[in-house]
């Protein structure tokens, strides 16, 4: 194994085991540092260390001809930055080329929202006469209630659900636990498939006490969610981008509007900075208009 490829080796067990990332996010670092790794090949460069800025410059100049979008070339930057960092932390390198490195200035994107007529419709188009419906109701009743990521929906088990103190226990990013008050919609669908639809997906088949299972008894899995949801919004033809972060952003600004505290939000969204929360503040301007002439004193003055 060259020097190189060791420290690669290095800087994938540190993103696994200090980091704690999930795979996905380590294969999207793999995928961009082996980007760049062909395009040092070609330059005839074999060591970190004999990447300068200028090399860096080269770099961001073939990924745009290549076509990539600006957020594309945003990501690779972002994980050459990180390999670097890891890098001159280990003493591997003294001085790190990306520090003058300049990402694309993206634009401010805005999350995908439901407002709460498309979630009911959505809720009460799911046919609840099957042990899948019945699957269904519960997992995005949830998903609206607490916020949860879908992969914290996938690995969500048995065990973490505190339906006798309408809480529930989420295992978040890096592992990082959090506890966020159940609605009385979610606990009643949860309570139905978990006496009464669950027993019948299970199969006799060992599954970990993973809470949402598919037809086979196994874990249900993200790709599933996405096509389950996918479907049920073509089924009530909502014409808007639904997937099921969706349901995220939408319990997020919903809280919001409704004249939850920040801080709050962000602890049950678990989002360890708080400007990521932040986006969130994006409240649409009839709803501004709103809360503004029932609240301002001198707004109802004609």
């Amino acid at each position: 194994m060259s020097r190189s490829e060791q420290f690669l080796q290095d800087f994938l067990n540190y993103l696994r085991i200090e980091r704690n990332l999930a795979r996905n996010t380590q294969q999207s670092y793999l995928d961009d540092l082996s980007n760049f790794w062909i395009f040092l090949a070609e330059k005839k460069i074999n060591r970190p260390d004999k990447v300068d800025h200028q090399v860096l410059i080269d770099y961001a100049r073939t990924l745009k001809q290549r076509g990539l979008a600006e957020t594309s070339v945003a990501r690779h930057f972002s994980s050459l930055r990180a390999y670097y960092k890891f890098l001159v932390m280990e003493g591997h390198l003294e001085t790190d080329p990306t520090q003058f490195l300049d990402s694309p200035k993206l634009p401010a994107s805005l999350p995908k929202i439901l407002n709460f007529e498309d979630v009911e419709l959505l809720l009460d188009a799911i046919n609840t006469d099957t042990h899948l419906g019945v699957r269904d109701r519960a997992m995005f009743e949830l998903m609206y209630a607490a916020g949860m990521r879908v992969s914290e929906v996938c690995n969500l088990t048995l065990e973490q659900l505190l339906l006798d103190e309408d809480l529930i226990l989420i295992r978040g990013k890096g592992n990082k636990e959090r506890v966020v008050p159940l609605g009385g919609e979610a606990k009643r669908w949860l309570l139905e498939y978990i006496e009464h639809s669950r027993p019948g997906l299970e199969k006799g088949y060992f599954n970990e006490g993973i809470l949402f299972l598919n037809n086979k008894g196994r874990p249900l899995q993200r790709k599933g969610i996405w096509f389950i949801l996918k479907k049920l919004a073509e089924s009530v033809g909502l014409n808007k981008p639904v997937s099921p972060h969706t349901f995220r952003h939408s319990f997020a600004t919903h809280l919001l509007e409704g004249g939850a505290d920040l801080r709050i939000v962000q602890e049950m969204l678990g989002h360890v900075d708080i400007s990521t929360t932040q986006i969130y503040t994006h409240l649409d301007s009839t709803y501004l208009k709103e809360v503004h002439s029932s609240f301002h004193p001198r707004a109802r003055r004609k």
